[in-house]
């Protein structure tokens, strides 16, 4: 996939009305409304500046929750609209719909230097569905389309790949910073590159590691992936998590790897449990010995030794997903270890999103981390080596 793409100083936006796709998709208190969290909305706004700032007219859009094409009070972006005012400084025209008269009048009459923005997307069902009228429509209102909404590139919508059929379409800072980190670390690693994939399921990662075994000169194992590779070894795992169906699978990973010189580490030992509870005692065993009674929740301090140490001296770090039941504090401190070496590694380091970003943030090691991606999915597929739709309708350069 082509990760040089045109981005919005590549163009000449002065004058220009431009359809800008934000992801503003964020946390609401589900009593009052109210959003619990702006970061999505503030790290729209060196994007929105710079349009606005170079005199474009900004028609903004989103989507919030799942509405699944019906209109849903609780899911409109109203307060979204109010908030991105507070942030910008200036009022945010808000359309009462998404391609109906209110937005159309509206968006007819914008001038440059304002900015509206869009009912939520997923209350018309030609969103998800990628119905070309609905496209069509959204375009209809601009003259050029730019993309910051990473955390959606990988589904083909309406906003984030129909509408480049009919607008130049091109990057916001937001994509721009992701391809130029993610794809540069994928395509041109600082070696030696390390990845460290965790969670629960091989079946989720299965596309990941085959990709990076082509790439990594070291993959990490940890989560509860972890126990369907002791098993395929020969282990005995207790009540771990198993995936029976991904043991062949695993098998041919560890094949793959000696083949290709590419080290594979798996955990030595094991936090386990008889529970899987807050409350239940941890008791570290050997990974490949876990008692019939018991169920492997975290790496045990071993493991975490072996990993800080793989990733000291790496020049790039890849990583998805945590390495034990993060949310329970007892099994926290592999996930903890991983935050802490990658923060002191002086590596490249790249978090792809969900869990991982979760706990560097919540371990106040964000400020050390070169990259967090905005997009969970998005950036599992960008680990994949799939062809994310909603970047390749961008233009290239």
């Amino acid at each position: 996939m082509n990760y040089n793409k045109k981005t919005v100083s590549d163009i000449d936006v002065s004058g220009k009305k431009v359809l800008l796709r934000c992801d503003f998709n964020v946390p609401q208190d589900k009593e009052t409304g109210a959003i619990t969290d702006d970061k999505r909305i503030r790290a729209a706004l060196p994007t929105i500046r710079y349009l606005l700032d170079n005199g474009a007219a900004v028609i903004a859009c989103s989507h919030l929750g799942k509405p699944k094409g019906e209109w849903n009070k609780k899911l409109t972006l109203a307060p979204v609209a109010a908030r991105l005012s507070e942030l910008l400084g200036h009022e945010v025209i808000f359309a009462k719909d998404i391609i109906g008269e209110d937005a159309k009048a509206k968006a007819a009459a914008l001038q440059s230097g304002q900015i509206m923005l869009l009912e939520n997307l997923r209350f018309d069902i030609g969103e998800e569905k990628n119905h070309a009228d609905f496209a069509k429509a959204l375009a209809d209102m601009a003259e050029i389309y730019v993309s910051d909404a990473f955390g959606t590139v990988h589904r083909a919508h309406a906003s984030t790949a129909g509408v480049a059929a009919y607008l130049p379409a091109v990057s916001g800072m937001l994509i721009q910073k992701e391809l130029e980190i993610m794809g540069g670390a994928l395509e041109n690693p600082k070696r030696p590159f390390v990845a460290i994939l965790g969670g629960a399921k091989v079946s989720d990662k299965i596309n990941v590691i085959n990709n990076l075994l082509e790439k990594a000169d070291t993959i990490i194992i940890g989560g509860g992936m972890a126990y369907t590779f002791a098993k395929a070894q020969g282990g005995s795992i207790g009540t771990s998590l198993l995936e029976e169906d991904k043991l062949d699978y695993a098998r041919e990973m560890i094949a793959k790897a000696e083949s290709k010189g590419v080290k594979l580490l798996l955990p030595v030992d094991t936090l386990a449990a008889t529970e899987f509870s807050k409350d239940a005692e941890p008791v570290c065993v050997d990974t490949m010995n876990i008692p019939d009674n018991m169920m492997g929740m975290d790496i045990g301090p071993k493991t975490r030794e072996a990993y800080a140490a793989a990733v000291a001296g790496a020049g790039t770090i890849v990583w998805n997903g945590p390495m034990g039941v993060f949310e329970f504090p007892a099994f926290a401190e592999g996930t903890k270890a991983m935050a802490k070496a990658l923060a002191e590694s002086g590596a490249v380091t790249i978090i792809g999103g969900g869990d991982s970003a979760a706990a560097v943030e919540q371990l106040g090691f964000a400020d050390k981390i070169t990259h967090i991606s905005t997009g969970g999915g998005a950036s599992l597929e960008f680990l994949e080596g799939k062809e994310l739709p909603g970047v390749a309708c961008l233009l290239d350069k």
